[in-house]
């Protein structure tokens, strides 16, 4: 039969009845591979964002810092960098540093070999833009003004964003200077001063106004900030630790808390603590605790009025410098509810605690403080012990309990609120209520964010306060409150990435355009792309892992002192990255919901249906594109895509 009678004789047959089956095993297989779906491409949160309480958009610096994402024209890497990370943290230097890093946790490259140094690259980008001098531009004043009470990371991070919206605002500190918990609670040597000064200079410099030493509540009171501005953020803090719940403690002298012994440290009020130091905690606090003991040692002949409880009490008490040149080494000794591994301090603080000298009791519980006739504390009696899922410990039958000798024993057990004249806003537990925007419930125009909600992360806090802001913005515009999205994170914007690089789609006029079908070439939308990074996390098991050769984590140099040379060792001990191991550690990103273009689409395709897009119409997100025309549906470009960008949706 010749082909025209395909079309001109009626009975023709392309095939005999029961001829359905392929002849060729390879045509068999084929066919079974190729399904009415064509790929799409989607985006997705990765879980190193989903992690970060802040939410910063880290997949999207380390594309910058890796050299895949290009600047914003006339912008120098390193730059674009720091502004694409400052979007969520104004604090990148610090948090680089003291973060416990919850986004390394979930980074999946976990499933390789090891996460990525997020830390380690974050301290790179906010310490270079302390070198370069990079400010911070303010937005267009809207005649608003805002009462931020306190300036620690909240209160600081609440600024900036009020500062970027164009509202005015005004920090209210009880403190001699600005930083709260990055200043008062964490030692020197891990938050180097200088740039801690950088990062908050910046913030300020957008024209932030301060009243230092300013307590709200006893100076000045909630009705005169109700009377004088549009908006007040408590952002307070917990400045109180809380006591040690065992026999013994109360009204006991030398028995202090962390939150006070680290304040008076960072002060510069207490040169010197006790011969002997025990500690109870298990945290990053208590770490710094016993190695701030273990630096600045004790001395051997002290004055009733040197004692270093008396500093800690008491603000107005200050050792002598002189005092220092007497100074010996001090046993340290950090006692937890947890095993080492299950503690909630960094794992590379617990090591570093250890190798300077510090003694670590874990799996133990204390049970009472022993005093002498005086009513000093001599020790720290503790018994081992087991930890329920609920976090209460029990004591292991028939344990021997132990007794720990101390001269001076720290409670690093949690921290509390202190909202002496500000009733009104006491939930009773000396903390602060907030709704799901941060809003104070029942108090119109107040809203809060950080420790005073619930003591936890510095990043928890930074990441509040920006929710907070914004819930202040739409309170001044009068609008209605948004619906905060599943992920609540800063996302990779594809519009505004096509902006920035002017490619944004044409403006779509219905009566101009007409019929809409078959219009995957137009020029006025982003096709075949689906933005699903508001509503889903991607996993590993969406990755194609076998694309990531094993590459081991390029860690950060560290200068930790051993036991002999901790003594009046100040100096940081983090060394940062270099340019050159910045780029190569955030190579190891794998990209996790966004393509990053490693071409394996292009050239796995069969059909060679997917291609590179035009130079001219490129970005970020928007590396390849597929002919449909060609595609049959194999998925083979789905299985290869190492970052789950794409999926086989598209069809259904």
């Amino acid at each position: 039969m010749t082909p025209s009678q395909a079309t001109t004789k009626l009975t023709w047959r392309r095939f005999e009845d029961g001829d359905y089956e392929w002849e060729d095993m390879h045509e068999k297989i084929f066919v079974q591979d190729t399904s009415h779906k064509c790929p799409t491409y989607i985006h997705k949160t990765p879980p190193c964002q989903g992690s970060c309480p802040s939410g910063e958009d880290i997949r999207g610096w380390l594309a910058i810092v890796r050299q895949e994402e290009k600047p914003a024209p006339d912008m120098d890497w390193k730059e674009y960098a720091f502004r694409r990370s400052t979007e969520a943290n104004p604090f990148p230097s610090m948090m680089g540093r003291v973060c416990p890093a919850p986004c390394q946790d979930g980074c999946n490259r976990n499933e390789v070999e090891d996460f990525v140094g997020i830390n380690a690259v974050e301290q790179f980008i906010g310490d270079n833009a302390i070198k370069e001098g990079y400010k911070f531009t303010a937005g267009a004043d809207t005649g608003k003004k805002i009462a931020i009470v306190g300036g620690g990371p909240a209160g600081l991070a609440a600024a900036y964003q009020l500062r970027r919206k164009g509202h005015a605002a005004t920090i209210f500190e009880m403190n001699e200077d600005l930083g709260g918990m990055f200043r008062y609670g964490i030692p020197g040597y891990r938050v180097p001063r200088e740039q801690l000064g950088s990062e908050i200079k910046r913030i300020i410099d957008m024209g932030v106004e301060v009243k230092l030493g300013v307590r709200v509540g006893k100076d000045i009171t909630i009705e005169d900030l109700e009377k004088n501005y549009d908006a007040i953020l408590w952002a307070v803090g917990c400045q109180s630790g809380r006591d040690l719940p065992v026999e013994g403690w109360k009204d006991t002298p030398n028995c202090v808390s962390g939150v006070a012994f680290l304040k008076a440290f960072n002060e510069g009020r207490m040169k010197v603590t006790a011969e002997k130091v025990v500690c109870v905690g298990g945290g990053d606090t208590s770490i710094d605790v016993v190695s701030v003991a273990r630096r600045i040692g004790h001395i051997q002949h002290v004055n009733p009025t040197d004692r270093p409880e008396l500093v800690v009490h008491e603000n107005y008490v200050m050792h002598d410098t002189a005092v220092t040149a007497a100074r010996q080494g001090a046993k340290a000794t950090l006692t937890s509810l947890f095993k080492k591994e299950n503690m909630t301090a960094a794992e590379h603080e617990v090591m570093d605690a250890l190798q300077e000298g510090v003694v670590i009791k874990d799996g133990v519980m204390p049970t009472e403080v022993i005093k002498d006739a005086n009513g000093r504390a001599t020790g720290l009696k503790i018994v081992a012990c087991t930890v329920d899922k609920g976090g209460r410990p029990s004591p292991v039958p028939d344990a021997e309990p132990e007794i720990i000798p101390a001269d001076l024993i720290v409670a690093a057990v949690g921290q509390g609120g202190d909202l002496t004249g500000l009733d009104p806003l006491n939930n009773g537990r000396g903390f602060i209520n907030a709704d799901a925007y941060y809003r104070v419930p029942g108090k119109k125009g107040h809203f809060v964010a950080g420790d005073v909600i619930r003591p936890h992360l510095l990043t928890t806090a930074i990441g509040q306060a920006s929710i907070a802001v914004e819930s202040i913005d739409n309170y001044l515009k009068d609008q209605d409150q948004k619906k905060r999205p599943k992920v609540d994170v800063h996302h990779f914007n594809l519009l505004q990435k096509l902006a920035e690089q002017s490619l944004s789609p044409k403006a779509f006029d219905v009566q101009e355009r007409g019929d809409m079908r078959g219009t995957s070439d137009g020029d006025w939308a982003v096709h075949n792309y689906e933005d699903r990074s508001f509503q889903e996390v991607i996993t590993h098991e969406a990755l194609f892992l076998g694309h990531f050769p094993y590459t081991p984590r390029l860690k950060r140099s560290e200068e930790v002192p051993t036991a002999d040379e901790v003594l009046g060792h100040f100096k940081e001990r983090l060394i940062g990255l270099t340019p050159e191991q910045a780029i190569d550690e955030a190579k190891r990103c794998m990209s996790c919901g966004l393509c990053f273009e490693c071409d394996n689409c292009v050239i796995y395709c069969p059909q060679t249906a997917i291609y590179r897009v035009n130079k001219k119409e490129y970005t970020t997100g928007r590396y390849v594109a597929t002919d449909y025309n060609k595609c049959i549906g194999c998925h083979i470009c789905a299985d290869v895509c190492p970052t789950g960008y794409i999926q086989m949706g598209l069809g259904e």
